[in-house]
């Protein structure tokens, strides 16, 4: 198979990757915070070490890193925080996952907040005197932003938007599911109050381990309740950091392969790996412009992106092309890829696009087998 899926998750992971959660699970099963032996103190032992290395990869030792399952779990704990403190007018871009705008709507059909959407132009630039513009008419009360789009592959001036949303006493939130790892950024200045990860994406590791960085400082109600093997006798949830929103037994077996991904990353450098990708993004692009039915997305040259490009072939639609693909050992997405905000913006809507998401492993095999199934495509349309 040929995988252009990474956005979804990334495949292969590093070697070290399976091995590492293999050698640790069969030695070091157990529970973080659950006892004093040496199963437990091993997990608690893992778990601090893999804090310290998310901390190090984005650049925020002085910033509290917060496990969870997924993205969506993270995101839903700070936005109904922030909400539940009173956050009434709430900015996000036009690239937002469902994993922000399904949360939003929820609170916005009871008519509790109202959601704005920052401009950007039709070449694709956020455009920072209309922002300022759109906040002096409303001032923000939270902006979250998301710093990679999952469907155009789009990075966003996340630290220009957040300069500016400060500036009016914004809360801030960078969705970086599809750039931490990736996209060198650092989450330790004071324009951030939040940013959520991805373990399974650009940080290259299993699904099931994701999490959020927040300020220590910023207190948000908890969302979820339940155990955490500390304090134990208070019915609240603790409201020491991380415990306050780590609640259950923690993957300790998914924080494993996080670990060994984050030690494969710092050995491999963000820099390096981001230079890969870009350099079979520019081979996954000249492909497709070989092709007259094909037509890229949302591309502007000027602009920054990483790994991800949608596009739409004339005379097919994107739920028959994942057919077309799939039958010939190409992976790929089709569709509104969870982003219905995004496709309105960029005009897909409502049939979604063609989605091909290269990373560093990626071959020359790859390339030849979708050449392969393109040339089949366009001589048959």
């Amino acid at each position: 198979m040929a995988y252009f899926d990474n956005a979804a998750t990334t495949y292969p992971k590093p070697e070290c990757v399976y091995s590492f959660m293999d050698e640790f699970y069969r030695s070091n099963g157990g529970s973080s915070g659950r006892g004093n032996y040496q199963l437990a103190s091993a997990a608690k032992t893992l778990i601090d070490d893999t804090r310290n290395r998310v901390s190090k990869i984005l650049r925020c030792p002085t910033k509290q890193v917060i496990f969870v399952p997924s993205a969506t779990i993270a995101l839903n704990i700070i936005i109904q925080g922030v909400i539940k403190k009173g956050a009434k007018n709430i900015y996000i871009s036009p690239f937002e996952h469902n994993a922000v705008t399904r949360v939003l709507y929820n609170f916005e059909k009871s008519n509790k907040i109202k959601v704005f959407e920052l401009h950007v132009s039709e070449n694709l630039e956020y455009d920072l005197e209309r922002i300022r513009y759109q906040f002096d008419s409303c001032s923000p009360d939270f902006v979250i932003v998301s710093h990679v789009s999952n469907v155009i592959g789009l990075i966003a001036p996340i630290e220009d938007i957040f300069s500016l949303a400060k500036k009016y006493g914004a809360v801030t939130l960078a969705d970086m599911a599809q750039s931490a790892g990736l996209v060198d950024t650092n989450v330790g200045l004071e324009l951030f109050d939040f940013a959520v990860f991805a373990g399974h994406k650009t940080l290259l590791g299993p699904t099931g381990i994701s999490g959020f960085v927040m300020k220590s400082d910023i207190s948000i109600p908890s969302v979820f309740f339940g155990g955490t093997g500390y304090d134990s006798a208070n019915q609240d949830m603790p409201k020491s950091l991380p415990e306050k929103f780590e609640f259950g037994t923690l993957n300790v077996l998914g924080i494993a392969g996080l670990n060994a991904a984050l030690k494969w990353i710092e050995e491999q450098t963000v820099a390096n790996l981001y230079l890969k990708e870009k350099i079979n993004r520019k081979r996954l692009i000249s492909l497709i412009e070989k092709y007259e039915k094909l037509s890229i997305v949302g591309n502007e040259g000027k602009e920054k992106y990483v790994g991800i490009t949608s596009c739409v072939i004339d005379g097919i639609s994107s739920d028959s092309a994942a057919e077309i693909f799939s039958s010939r050992g190409i992976a790929v997405r089709t569709g509104l890829h969870c982003a219905p905000r995004a496709h309105m913006f960029l005009g897909t809507y409502p049939a979604g696009t063609i989605r091909f998401s290269v990373n560093c492993f990626n071959t020359e095999e790859d390339f030849v087998k979708l050449e392969e199934v393109l040339d089949l495509i366009e001589s048959q349309i």
